[in-house]
């Protein structure tokens, strides 16, 4: 795989106010310098991030969450462009507006223990053929062990059939978990004839019997009755079988460690109070002890209920300090960077694995730091993503948890990683870098030595190592070209994609001088425009969010702003509303596209010429004047700027007359 490295002397240069910089102008106040008429600032409502919700908090996906939020905090002129997360982020009393959306997702994974309890039907058919055993009466079980008096407690004779599992458990913002709309499992006659003559209080007492079948038998009961019926859940809380069942996790009995963590499972999908006597009841160290079991049924349920548990914000810290190094110790690392393709158990386990990982990351800057400082937490991630992208898996759900984990650890990361770090990529001093549209010694930009020199700047990147390792991994240029391949390859799974392109957005956003390299690696060495315009065909707003965010950074730090309004102008026009009768897309695409818009017109006025000639005026001029909400009032202010930055163009008056716009088109009506 080749990458290219730049030491970048010329990928950054400081905002001059003699000279006319349009292509660093932030989103936050961007105006025409010196130019005949003076327009109105653009002002953003200060830094915001866009937060895209796809938790589970057992097996599965019913649901996916989407929340904007945006902080009411003040910024500077050159504030930073905006970031994305794919997580819960932490609300701060007073800072943060949250605005909740639900996107239906039907995907239904199978619940935990399956195998366990279809290997307990057979059992439970075979031996009812041969009469060997028979469950009756209400505390008394006539259990027949099998194997001729097996010590490691082999039992059969347990009419069970599949309990009712966590089928589809989806945990979001808030902690809230959901199903994924199905309700009930049909219940076959056998799990009557086993449940019939017992309740929760037998239940309950069974998990402290001496016989392992009696425990299993409890643990089982538990589990299916606790499926859906917050009554079963809060009964079993008062009967105190949360911590019956924690002792069990490590229970030298097989059957007997499956049932109690499936129970588990249940006891804590959507019931706060039992999510908190189970840490109470020092259920994390149980549970990572039970991870060392080399059982994958027993893994699946253990992984299950983390992820479950990491669904609530208030539990977050808790949990990475507690599971972090076990989980990527015994989990991520053999599991993604085994040779060997995965079992379907394995991926199960590493896709809870991962799903626990998201949500953590998605908490608050400590924990993030925490993650990217973990040992093969980040190297695991990013393998996993490279071979399943090669290997054609790029629309497995546990790249999906993968890359958006990677796009939480990058959120706000140049603020957030390590001075050293810091200093390192900001280079010698910014007054040396040399922008794209500096004159170099008595060469113009265009000039052949000057082209030269900036395809020699590519050759190598001096402020990282040429093989990245750990979180440099985050901010390494090859790490552009993974998340490249990822919206190449991945075809079907949106939520990928999009994590993909909010990951690029995260690490191109800001002022600092490594997100204007790694926005010319993608545009220069990557191509990766082509790409990022074939997914613009997209109607997913969440998508269109994170692509058009990305865009507005790839046109912040442009070189050849004319070459890539030819390319975006008319792609970028398509998505934008003809009136104001359109609900779709969402203001944040609006603005986000707007912002490209501007960015390309303070620069090139061939940008301004394209957009008139494929009709973007009518669209501008619609958006302008729709203030009908405020998000909508956000939006016509960014319009506002790409028109009244267009009019400065004075040999473009006479096009716009032709196409029928005045003056006062160009105009803020809100001044």
């Amino acid at each position: 795989m080749g990458y290219g490295y730049q030491t970048s002397q010329s990928t950054m240069r400081s905002v001059s106010r003699a000279q006319r910089d349009f292509d660093i102008m932030s989103m936050r106040s961007m105006q025409v310098n010196n130019s005949p008429a003076q327009i109105q600032p653009w002002v953003d409502d200060g830094e915001g991030s866009m937060i895209s919700d796809h938790y589970a908090g057992g097996d599965g996906y019913g649901y996916s969450q989407v929340r904007t939020v945006s902080s009411n905090a003040g910024g500077s002129a050159m504030g930073t462009m905006r970031r994305t997360l794919s997580g819960t982020l932490a609300s701060r009393s007073g800072d943060w507006q949250e605005e909740d959306q639900l996107y239906v997702n039907n995907v239904k994974p199978r619940g935990p223990a399956v195998r366990t309890l279809s290997r307990l039907n057979q059992n439970a058919s075979r031996q009812n053929r041969m009469s060997m055993g028979s469950v009756s009466g209400s505390s008394t079980i006539q259990q027949q062990k099998m194997g001729g008096g097996n010590s490691n407690g082999s039992y059969g004779s347990l009419p069970i059939t599949r309990a009712m599992s966590t089928m589809s458990l989806k945990s979001m913002t808030k902690g809230m978990d959901t199903f994924d709309g199905q309700e009930h499992i049909s219940v076959g006659g056998k799990i009557n004839d086993g449940f019939s003559d017992i309740d929760m209080h037998s239940a309950v007492e069974y998990l402290v019997a001496s016989d392992p079948a009696l425990q299993v038998l409890g643990a089982a009961y538990i589990q299916h009755e606790c499926y859906n019926s917050t009554d079963a859940k809060n009964q079993a809380h008062s009967l105190k079988a949360i911590p019956r069942l924690v002792k069990l996790f490590n229970y030298p009995n097989q059957e007997v460690q499956r049932y109690a963590t499936g129970a588990m499972r249940n006891l804590i999908y959507d019931n706060m109070q039992n999510k908190t006597a189970l840490i109470e009841e020092s259920g994390i160290p149980q549970l990572i002890e039970a991870l060392r079991e080399p059982d994958d049924e027993l893994r699946k349920n253990v992984t299950g209920i983390l992820w479950n548990l990491s669904s609530k914000d208030n539990l977050k810290d808790k949990l990475a300090s507690e599971t972090m190094s076990e989980l990527t110790e015994r989990v991520l690392v053999p599991l993604s960077q085994s040779d060997n393709q995965q079992s379907a158990s394995e991926s199960e386990i590493f896709y809870n694995t991962t799903g626990c990982l998201r949500n953590l990351s998605s908490v608050n800057e400590k924990v993030r730091q925490q993650m990217r400082e973990c040992r093969g937490l980040v190297d695991s991630l990013v393998s996993y993503i490279q071979r399943s992208v090669e290997t054609g898996k790029a629309e497995d759900k546990g790249v999906e948890n993968a890359v958006c984990t990677l796009r939480n650890l990058s959120f706000q990361l140049y603020t957030e990683i390590p001075p050293s770090a810091s200093m390192r990529l900001e280079g010698p001093s910014r007054r040396q870098d040399e922008g794209p549209g500096d004159v170099i010694g008595c060469f113009t930009p265009q000039s052949k030595k000057t082209k030269k020199k900036q395809v020699n700047d590519q050759l190598t990147f001096s402020e990282v190592a040429k093989d990245p390792k750990g979180m440099e991994w985050l901010w390494h240029p090859q790490i552009v070209s993974v998340y490249n391949r990822v919206l190449q390859r991945c075809e079907i799974n949106s939520s990928t994609r999009e994590a993909a392109a909010g990951a690029l957005q995260n690490i191109t956003a800001g002022d600092k001088r490594w997100a204007a390299v790694l926005s010319r690696v993608a545009m220069e060495q990557e191509r990766i425009l082509p790409t990022i315009l074939d997914n613009l065909r997209t109607n997913n707003d969440q998508e269109l969010r994170s692509l058009t965010g990305f865009l507005r950074n790839l046109s912040r730090y442009a070189r050849n702003k004319d070459d890539m309004a030819t390319k975006v102008v008319k792609n970028v026009l398509v998505k934008l509303p003809s009136d104001s009768s359109q609900t779709e897309p969402s203001s944040d695409v609006i603005i986000n596209i707007c912002g490209v818009l501007n960015n390309l017109v303070m620069g090139s006025s061939v940008a301004a010429r394209d957009i008139a000639f494929f009709d973007g005026l009518q669209k501008l001029v619609s958006i302008k004047n729709n203030r009908n909400s405020s998000s909508r009032e956000k939006a016509a202010k960014a319009a506002t700027t790409v028109l009244g930055n267009m009019y400065t163009y004075t040999k473009l008056h006479r096009d716009y007359k032709l196409k029928g716009f005045r003056k006062e088109d160009f105009a803020d009506i809100s001044i």
